[in-house]
């Protein structure tokens, strides 16, 4: 399939998106929104997704001067009508995805740039990227789920301040307050991006798709719930090929080959 808004490479196991209009700073308009959300409804074999921007900037937020913005402009409603039609899906896709995802964020990541890295399984940031909130300065509200992404990742307090303050978040204070997995300097960002999506890639993909679904029951859900999906996701994994391979690598004192199933 051929897009416009992004650059899709496919590399063996990993599948890697670049958000590609750098003359805006990736800002996302809704046929940008749709493409990410395309690309993760077809995955085919990919065992891993990793995200990034073009350029200077991972995404500024969203664009709603772009072409394919008309109908969400019209009349009132507008926003309501981009985020539900476009946005929101595109952000379910990757919290939904059956794979491990990777944001590699290289600048700034505002708005529903923002609710993007941290859709992500692992959000890896440069020490000049920073995560912003600011609609409270033009009298909005997050959206994107940033409101519950931000409030589960670093609690009400912090998830307050970033919010109703619209203050920049840059990396290394993003790693300190648990926000991010881990923020490196500038010219290892991708490097450090690419190896960790590599092992992601070549790992126990059940095991790895069932430890998401479990981590989401435990962020929703109470601890009996969790309990009896652990339990129903360790005899699904245990019964499988990647399983009996760590058994015996174990054993054999060797390193597991994960074929994914």
């Amino acid at each position: 399939m051929t897009y416009e808004t992004i650059r899709v490479e496919t590399d063996g196991p990993l599948t890697t998106i670049t958000l590609n209009r750098p003359e805006r700073l990736n800002a996302m308009a809704p046929q940008m929104a749709d493409e990410i959300g395309q690309v993760f409804y077809d995955l085919g074999d990919a065992r891993c997704v990793l995200i990034t921007g073009e350029g200077k900037g991972f995404c500024s937020g969203a664009d709603l001067s772009a072409r394919g913005s008309e109908s969400a402009l019209t009349g009132k409603g507008g926003s309501h009508m981009a985020l539900t039609r476009h946005y929101n899906p595109a952000i379910r896709q990757v919290l939904r995805a059956e794979v491990p995802v990777i944001c590699a964020v290289n600048g700034p990541a505002a708005g529903v740039g923002c609710s993007l890295a941290l859709a992500a399984d692992f959000t890896i940031a440069s020490k000049s990227a920073y995560f912003l909130q600011a609609f409270v300065n033009i009298g909005l509200v997050p959206d994107g789920g940033s409101t519950w992404m931000l409030a589960r990742a670093i609690g009400r307090a912090r998830a307050t301040r970033m919010m109703m303050l619209g203050e920049k978040i840059h990396g290394e204070q993003a790693e300190e307050w648990g926000l991010i997995y881990k923020c490196v300097d500038d010219e290892a960002l991708m490097d450090e991006a690419r190896a960790l999506a590599e092992k992601l890639a070549n790992g126990p993909t059940l095991a790895l798709r069932h430890i998401k679904h479990n981590i989401a029951n435990a962020l929703d859900g109470n601890v009996d719930n969790v309990l009896l999906a652990e339990a129903e996701a360790q005899r699904i994994a245990g019964e499988s090929d990647d399983a009996r391979e760590g058994g015996m690598a174990f054993l054999q004192k060797r390193k597991a080959e994960f074929k994914g199933s």
